[in-house]
Order: structure tokens, then sequence, then C-alpha cells
């Protein structure tokens, strides 16, 4: 464990196993993963197409359950809990940022923002107004919040998604190929953004093929056929600020 990370461990995997069904077999795609990631940490999950990268991280998230072992997240075994705990849950405890945006169409940004607000009933409606207009600002975008996601470009829209899966104030943030629809330029500014969020206390977890950037992730994980054959401390870890410090950013 490196030493500059001494909290309470936000995610915890034990043993965890996953097989699925493939016609008449029975395919193993991880094979009894255990780690660990505190509060404060920026990893990366990296290792060929079809190893388990994004199933794992599915699991992390509570989309994807386990066919054996412990997944521990923010405190709670979510393996044990009800599909509508695990939404309740996920809710208010992980923002997931995705490849392809997954922006509403149909609803502007400043609107897309508000929406995990509103299912979670957190904040009132002017709080979350004023809140996704914040968060707006925070990635550049305050002067594009009534447009819809296809009137901005693509980078625009990670950002947006960004805001977006910052909108319930989780500590954990979870990206799959977060920058993988993104040209160079703009992933090196997304990337630069996760930074900063981490920076300020975040926990990210994101899997990614992009090598330069998983070159820059503090933390990388690597998996090869369902086992993680390398944990290893790339770089020194950004201090994570006061909790306190945080919420007067965000």
């Amino acid at each position: 464990m490196n030493p500059e990370h001494r909290t309470e461990p936000i995610i915890q995997i034990k043993n965890v196993v996953k097989n699925f069904t493939v016609g008449d077999r029975d395919v193993t795609i991880l094979k009894g993963i255990s780690f660990e990631v505190n509060q404060g940490e920026f990893v990366s999950i990296v290792g060929p197409s079809g190893n388990g990268k994004s199933t794992l991280l599915n699991m992390i998230t509570g989309i994807d359950r386990p066919s054996a072992g412990d997944i521990i997240v923010t405190g709670r075994e979510i393996h044990h809990m009800s599909e509508n705990k695990l939404a309740a849950w996920r809710g208010q405890q992980v923002g997931i940022i995705f490849q392809f945006f997954q922006m509403l169409p149909a609803l502007s940004l400043v609107k897309n923002i508000i929406l995990p607000m509103d299912f979670a009933k957190k904040y009132t409606p002017k709080e979350r107004r004023a809140r996704a207009m914040h968060l707006l600002e925070l990635v550049g975008l305050v002067d594009q919040a009534d447009k819809l996601p296809s009137m901005v470009s693509g980078g625009q829209q990670q950002r947006a998604a960004i805001a977006r899966a910052l909108a319930n104030d989780p500590p954990l943030l979870v990206g799959d190929e977060p920058t993988g629809n993104l040209d160079s330029r703009t992933a090196g500014e997304i990337f630069e953004l996760f930074s900063q969020l981490v920076e300020q206390g975040r926990t990210m977890i994101m899997v990614t093929h992009d090598k330069d950037l998983a070159q820059r992730v503090p933390r990388r994980l690597e998996i090869i056929d369902g086992h993680l054959v390398r944990d290893e401390y790339r770089l020194k870890l950004p201090q994570p600020a006061l909790r306190a410090q945080v919420e007067s950013e965000v």
C-alpha cells in the first residue's frame, strides 16, 4: 500500500470472479481479482480488449455483479444490495463518465446536469439550477448552458458529462474510456480536468486504451487474461484537500 494514503479504502475488491455463459460453455472473464483504492487516488485500468476491464468497472458501479467474491464501495457491500437500493446508492455515491457522453439530446446542457439531482431528490429546485450552472462554470461551459448537446463539440459534451457526474457531489468518479471518442488535444484537456478533481479530494478510476494518458495516471492496474498482473504507482500522488475545502469548490 502506498504510504501517502492511509485512510480506509473507498473501494475493496476481494477475490472477484466473473463468469459468463456463451452458447453452451461458461467463460471466466475475471479470475480472482483483488485490490483496494483509497480516497484521493487516481487509478487507471489498462490491458488488452476483452480481458475484463469494463466488466470490473461495471461491478464497481453496481451495474453488474460478481459470480464470486466481494465488492465493497464507499463502505457498502454493493453485491448484496437490491436493484432499487443500488440505484439510490449509485445516484449519491458514484459519478459515471462514459465514452459516448450519454447526454439526453432533447435537454439543454444545464437540464442534463439538473436531472440527476431531480432523480436523487437532492437540493431544492432553485439550488439545483444554481449548482448546475456552477458546475458548468467549473468545466468552462457556463456560456453554453442552454444549448442542446448536438450544438456543442464532442469535447464540450464530455465536459458537460463530467459536470453531470459531479451533480450529486459523489466521492467516487468512474470513467469507461472517457477520452476514447476525443482527439488527442481534447483528451489531454479532459485528463487535466480529472487531475484537478483528484487534487481537490475526489477518487477517480478509469479504463483507458490511451497509452499516453495511462502513463500520466499515478497508479496503474493492468489486467491480462482475467488476472491482475500489475499494480504499480508511477508518479507521486497529489495530496487531497480537506473535504471542507472541496465543498467550497464544487
